[in-house]
């Protein structure tokens, strides 16, 4: 098969969970032998315009774009849909709902089946403004229209699209990054006054809806004795937010701010995290914590439905989302309990690692494109027998 991919800023990933996927599912797919080009925005890959690279197989297209917040993801999509047009793919992949505004241009312009992928609902994050919000739920009922399949990551996502749109979608979803060898002397963690084992850690980006405020807020209250609170994680397009908390802990000395962290230093990191918690409002499947659960990591996590589904059966711990003294007080039982928490993270880690495969995540994607193309080639023979009929009776009647 030949697959165009639009939606992902560019691989290798720098940060952001489209990127990773994109990462993982498609060089497997390269060395199944597909073809596969993912077209992506200059910004990212600091490439000049249509010039392209390979990362592990894949050609990555850079397509040029705008400066400006919110318009570069636009425009680099809507000109990754154009130039998609032109080449013979089988299947033209979007990721997220802001690029699949632009499904319709290949779907009236080629032959190319169209699978859209559902990372989470993004207009919901704060960072967009009206028009950008309006933008991306018009891309969501593109998808919605055009798409040949959707795919969504979470069980709640498949259940938001079937009662809004009674659409059904496939479930495939995401796995954690694969982790290398780190230094088992911790010394990058000690380099930041941590000890290992005593220390919570945030794994995200600094953005309002992943709430690291109400984490910090919950961990100034509480103050546990002979524990830090370690916020890791890149910036977003939310830069005020991100500067107010950064002053809320600059004075708070055990608090500490690692920044965006990558490779072996952040596998030491998370390794030696006592227990990671994630107080999201919204999230579509959180790769942190998936990341954490695989990892052996004690896990708390806000009440929201993909943290629900992946907790479950007591393999983690939930409080109220949004809710401070909720949040404290599960966070003290947590610290206060270690030896209850023991079993969930053995139960987490025997979940992941059997539900959770980017091998596994790979072979139904293409069992999927496979089906979208035969699907439509049955269709097409049907059309085409239908069409033979009605001319043989219009013949019939003429003479």
């Amino acid at each position: 098969m030949r697959i165009a991919v639009i939606g992902a800023k560019g691989i290798p990933p720098k940060q952001g969970g489209i990127e990773h996927y994109c990462a993982e599912i498609y060089p497997r797919m390269v060395s199944e032998g597909h073809t596969v080009d993912l077209f992506a925005r200059s910004s990212y890959t600091e490439n000049a315009g249509w010039k392209s690279n390979e990362f592990r197989g894949v050609r990555v297209i850079s397509v040029p774009g705008l400066d400006y917040t919110g318009v570069d993801a636009l425009v680099t999509s809507a000109m990754g849909a154009i130039a998609a047009t032109r080449q013979q793919y089988d299947i033209i992949h979007f990721h997220a709902l802001g690029p699949s505004l632009f499904t319709c241009i290949p779907k009236l312009a080629n032959a190319a089946k169209i699978v859209v992928t559902c990372h989470g609902l993004d207009w919901q994050r704060a960072k967009w403004g009206n028009l950008s919000t309006k933008l991306i739920q018009l891309g969501e009922q593109a998808a919605v229209r055009f798409a040949h399949s959707m795919v969504v990551v979470s069980k709640a996502l498949q259940t938001y699209f079937l009662q809004t749109y009674a659409k059904e979608t496939v479930y495939i979803p995401t796995a954690p990054a694969n982790y290398g060898q780190s230094d088992p002397n911790f010394h990058y963690g000690q380099s930041l006054g941590l000890e290992a084992g005593r220390y919570i850690l945030f794994l995200g980006r600094l953005v309002p809806e992943k709430r690291p405020d109400l984490l910090v807020d919950a961990f100034c209250a509480l103050n546990p004795k002979g524990w830090k609170l370690v916020l890791a994680g890149g910036i977003s397009d939310t830069k005020l937010f991100t500067s107010q908390l950064l002053e809320k802990i600059a004075h708070q000395k055990n608090i500490v701010f690692a920044g965006e962290l990558r490779g072996p230093r952040l596998w030491e990191i998370v390794r030696g995290a006592g227990l990671f918690v994630l107080p999201s409002d919204l999230e579509g499947l959180p790769l942190s914590m998936l990341e954490a659960m695989r990892e052996g990591i004690p896990v708390l996590g806000s009440d929201i439905p993909p943290h629900q589904q992946l907790l479950a059966e007591e393999r983690g711990m939930l409080f109220e989302a949004g809710n401070l003294e909720s949040c404290i007080s599960a966070i003290d039982w947590a610290l206060h309990h270690p030896e209850k928490l023991s079993p969930m993270l053995k139960k987490a880690q025997t979940h992941v690692n059997l539900n959770y495969s980017w091998d596994h995540i790979t072979s139904e994607t293409l069992r999927l494109y496979t089906e979208v193309l035969q699907t439509a080639d049955i269709t097409s023979r049907l059309q085409s027998k239908s069409t033979d009929k009605d001319l043989a009776k219009v013949g019939a009647e003429h003479r």
